[in-house]
């Protein structure tokens, strides 16, 4: 197979002819060689491809030789990206899309222990076998704005990389350049007759020598289970490993501890915190929220300050609570501010506040104050939240709700 960089085949070609030349010289040498097989990587950036005025682009140059079946190509590219060949129909018709979903975790599995010795040895490091299934489970469930088999190799190559600076071991392959250096300076010492310092060298090489030998399998490190759940805590927030210890601790007394804070609100608090316990034990199978509560009382009884606590007991600090005050969302059009603008209107490009600030934050309260004044299909938004755990948002990226707690308040 021979890649084709389309950036390469256009750069330089500033005179009119130059890009046309240059593809015509590629077909004749494809043609020429029978068992060859054309990959471009990003085949969209064929369309437009060296277009001067007047001039011929990629896509066009290709399709002569591609309805004659003169050679074989191979493209890849995004869902999104294919609209802009489509939009060639004449190009859409030679190519056969052939669509490439996303592996399932047992396939995923497969695929890392495939790369597992090339990450290994760039990283001098072991993976056990729980620690790829962990890599592939633990991305699975907790990064949802990307794709297996991507976010598990991300994971893989991150951990390794984590345990290769924490150790002070030397890669053998520069103990070998250490020795064949002093090896080096030892010979020519002895040409100069300055055995003193060939006696130094001699003594380098057998030091390096014993270094080579310790450098054994035994010293290598290990990545395990434990690194993966360090690293998603790090990148989500959310208890996995040693932060779910905690949590238990947590879980056990936040009862009480709301009760601190919360006076005379007993049994409001005691049912929250029964609610939120059952979830988080493995009850909820469903993929909805943690936890959704509707706090009904008159002004000043402690409805918002027991949302500010809960967020304070479970996630550490009130920064994790997400607050909207639903006084501002009492017309039609303000489900476009939770969610984003549609498109062709002002506003596209930029993110939902509800949506952009759960998917950086999967892992956190969300607050909706005086929730009786929102319009009513906002309300019917909230529905699908409560109901299914997830919402897509305006660029149609499907947001998961499952790690967040929602509390509505109202008189």
């Amino acid at each position: 197979a021979i890649r084709l960089d389309v950036v390469c085949l256009v750069q330089g070609t500033g005179i009119r002819g130059q890009f046309e030349q240059r593809m015509q010289q590629l077909m004749k040498e494809l043609k020429q060689q029978k068992d060859v097989i054309l990959f471009i990587d990003e085949i969209h950036e064929i369309v437009g491809a060296g277009n001067a005025e007047g001039g011929m682009d990629a896509g066009n140059v290709l399709k002569p030789s591609l309805a004659r079946g003169e050679f074989q190509l191979v493209g890849a590219t995004t869902l999104n990206e294919f609209r802009t060949i489509e939009k060639d129909a004449a190009l859409a018709r030679r190519l056969q899309p052939v669509q490439v979903d996303e592996p399932s975790v047992e396939e995923t599995i497969k695929i890392l222990n495939g790369i597992r010795n090339k990450y290994e040895a760039y990283h001098h490091v072991k993976y056990t076998d729980e620690a790829l299934k962990a890599a592939v489970t633990l991305s699975n469930r907790y990064i949802q704005d990307r794709f297996l088999p991507d976010k598990a190799i991300d994971l893989l190559d991150e951990s390794g990389s984590r345990k290769n600076l924490t150790i002070h071991a030397t890669d053998p392959k520069i103990i070998e350049e250490r020795i064949k250096n002093a090896e080096n300076q030892k010979q020519a010492a002895l040409k100069e007759e300055n055995y003193e310092k060939a006696a130094y060298y001699r003594d380098q090489v057998s030091r390096f020598e014993k270094m080579k030998d310790n450098a054994s399998d035994e010293d290598t490190p290990v990545v395990t289970e434990k690194d993966m759940e360090r690293i998603i805590e790090e990148k989500t927030n959310i208890p996995v490993g040693e932060l779910k210890a905690k949590e238990k601790e947590q879980l056990r007394d936040l009862g009480s501890s709301l009760e601190k804070h919360v006076i005379g609100q007993d049994e409001a608090v005691d049912k929250v915190a029964r609610s939120i316990r059952r979830n988080r034990i493995g009850f909820n199978k469903s993929g909805r929220p943690i936890g959704s509560f509707l706090f009904v009382g008159p002004t000043g009884v402690g409805k918002t300050e027991t949302a500010k606590q809960l967020a304070r007991e479970l996630f550490g600090t009130e920064d994790s609570m997400i607050r909207f005050d639903m006084s501002e969302y009492m017309e039609k059009f303000s489900v476009s501010k939770l969610i984003g603008s549609p498109p062709g209107y002002v506003g596209y490009e930029e993110a939902g506040q509800l949506t952009e600030q759960v998917r950086r934050h999967p892992y956190s309260l969300i607050l909706l104050d005086e929730v009786e004044k929102a319009h009513p299909d906002v309300m019917h938004m909230f529905l699908q939240i409560l109901d299914d755990g997830r919402l897509t948002d305006s660029q149609g990226r499907t947001v998961s709700f499952k790690d967040t707690i929602i509390i509505m308040t109202s008189n």
